[in-house]
C-alpha cells in the first residue's frame, strides 16, 4: 500500500470508460493523482516510481456506491466507517454515498464533519453524505438544507422514514429545488407496508409472513411524481424492487421529469423465492419481489431507465439475522459482491460490460453530481483494476466488511479486483 500518490504506468490494460466512449487496450498513466493520458498520449516528463502490468485486465473508473450504510456513527458494533471503507477498496468501489438515517440523524453540519473526518482518516474509499430532509427524519420540520449542502452533503432524503403529510414534502421539495440538489427518495407507503416483511405472493402466504403489496411502491411513487411534475425538483428514486415502478420511472422520462432511478444489485438476481425456509439472509426492504418484477428490473437496466445499480450495503452482527423471520434485521452485506455480481448479468441477462461498468460509475457519480465516475484527462485518478476471467468463492473469509450476512455465501463470483485507486494512491492490491 502506497502512502502518497505516485507517477504510476498502467501497463496493457483494456481501457474502459463509459462516460469518453472509450474500450481498448492501451497504457494508461497517473501523475499528481490524476489521470494524465493514455495510449500515445504520454504526459511530458513522466518518469513512473510504479508499474502496473494490467495485461489481461480490466481498467476502468472506480466504482460509485449510491447506497451503503457504513453504521458509524450509532452502530458500531455491526461495523464503521474504517472497516467498510476499506472492504470497499477492496472491492473497487471508490465512493460512497452515506444515507442520512445514522444515530446522531445527519441533519446538521458538525454529523457530516464527523463522518468527513472519519472518512479522511482511513485514506481509503471516499465518503459523501446525504443530509436529513427534515429534523430526526420525523418528517415534520425542515431540516437546514442549506447549512447541510455548504458542510457538503450532496443531496437529501428522508431515508425509509415517512412524511408527516404531502403538504410538507411539497414544501420541501420547494426547498430543494431553491438550493439547487437532488432529492433522493425510496418509495414505500407505510400504511400499506404497515408491519410488512416480505414481498405480498404466493411465498409470503405460504409462509405466514405479512405481506408488503407493490402499490406499497408505486402509490407512494405516484405521489412523488405528481409533486415532482409541478415542483421541478431533480429527484432520484432509490432502490426500484417492482415492474410498474419501472413503467412509472419510463413515463416520467418521457414526458421530461427530472428523475432517475436505481435498484440494488440483489434485486436483479433474487426472488422473494429466496425467502423460503424463512431465510433471514434474504429479509430486505423494498422487499425481493416475484420473478416477473424482477426480469422488468433487468430490462429497465437494459434500456436505460434505471440508470444505475448500487449495493444496499446494510452490514449486522451474526445475531441480528438469528431471530424468527419477521423479527430480523432487513438488509444484506453488499459492497464485497457488487461487482461480481454485476458481472454475472453480462452473461446471464445479455448486458454488455460497458452497460454494467456505466451504472457502476458514471452514472451514479451523475447522479451524485460529484466528479467521478470517469477517467478524463485531468480528472482524479479513481481507478478499479479487474481480472474479469478468474471466479472467486463468497466465503466470511474472503469477505472484508464486518458484516457476513448475505444470501450470496459459497457463491462462485467472476472479477477479482487487483488494484484500486484513489486519487492515485494505491490503495488496496490483491495478488
Amino acid at each position: 500500500m502506497s502512502s502518497s500518490a505516485a507517477d504510476i504506468l498502467i501497463k496493457n490494460g483494456r481501457i474502459i470508460d463509459p462516460a469518453n466512449n472509450i474500450d481498448q487496450v492501451a497504457d494508461f498513466y497517473v501523475q499528481d493523482g490524476k489521470v494524465a493520458g493514455l495510449g500515445t498520449k504520454k504526459p511530458a516528463k513522466f518518469n513512473p516510481e510504479k508499474t502496473i502490468d494490467a495485461g489481461g485486465h480490466i481498467v476502468c473508473p472506480g466504482l460509485v456506491d449510491l447506497c451503503a450504510r457504513l453504521r458509524e456513527p450509532g452502530a458500531e458494533y455491526k461495523a464503521n466507517v474504517k472497516s467498510e471503507t476499506h472492504a470497499a477498496a477492496r472491492a473497487g468501489i471508490t465512493m460512497m454515498c452515506l444515507p442520512p438515517d445514522t444515530d446522531p440523524v445527519i441533519d446538521e453540519p458538525a454529523v457530516v464533519e464527523l463522518i468527513q473526518q472519519r472518512a479522511k482518516e482511513n485514506h481509503s474509499a471516499e465518503v459523501v453524505t446525504l443530509g436529513a430532509l427534515t429534523v430526526q427524519l420525523a418528517g415534520k420540520q425542515l431540516s437546514e438544507i442549506a447549512a447541510l449542502k455548504e458542510a457538503g452533503c450532496v443531496g437529501v432524503s428522508n431515508a425509509l422514514q415517512p412524511m408527516q403529510d404531502n403538504r410538507i414534502l411539497r414544501h420541501a421539495m420547494e426547498y430543494v429545488l431553491t438550493n439547487d440538489m437532488t432529492l433522493h427518495v425510496i418509495a414505500l407507503d407505510h400504511g400499506l407496508s404497515a408491519k410488512g416483511v416480505a414481498h405480498l405472493g404466493e411465498t409470503s402466504s405460504r409462509l405466514g409472513l405479512q405481506g408488503i403489496p407493490v402499490s406499497a411502491e408505486t402509490v407512494a411513487m405516484a405521489q412523488y411524481l405528481a409533486l415532482v411534475e409541478e415542483v421541478g425538483v431533480k429527484t432520484h428514486f432509490g432502490r426500484l424492487s417492482s415492474a410498474r415502478a419501472v413503467e412509472m420511472i419510463a413515463d416520467a422520462k418521457s414526458r421530461g421529469l427530472p428523475v432517475t432511478a436505481d435498484v440494488a444489485i440483489h434485486n436483479l438476481h433474487l426472488t422473494d423465492e429466496a425467502i423460503a425456509h424463512f431465510n433471514s439472509q434474504a429479509h430486505v426492504i423494498p422487499p425481493l419481489r416475484s420473478a416477473y418484477d424482477r426480469d422488468a428490473l433487468l430490462a429497465g437496466l437494459r434500456t436505460g431507465i434505471i440508470d444505475a445499480i448500487c449495493s444496499d450495503h446494510q452490514p449486522h452482527e451474526p445475531d441480528a439475522k438469528l431471530n424468527p423471520f419477521p423479527s430480523t434485521s432487513p438488509g444484506i452485506s453488499g459492497i464485497d459482491t457488487l461487482l461480481g455480481l454485476s458481472l454475472q448479468l453480462i452473461d446471464q441477462m445479455n448486458l454488455s460490460l460497458n452497460q454494467i461498468l456505466r451504472a457502476l460509475s458514471h452514472a451514479p457519480a451523475d447522479i451524485l453530481g460529484v466528479a467521478g465516475g470517469h477517467l478524463s484527462i485531468g480528472a482524479a485518478a479513481n481507478i478499479c483494476i479487474f481480472d474479469p476471467q478468474p471466479t472467486w468463492q463468497l466465503t466470511r473469509e474472503t469477505m472484508y466488511s464486518a458484516g457476513k450476512n448475505t444470501p450470496f455465501l459459497n457463491s462462485e463470483l467472476p472479477g477479482r479486483v487487483m488494484h484500486t485507486l484513489v486519487a492515485g494512491q494505491i490503495v488496496e492490491a490483491l495478488f
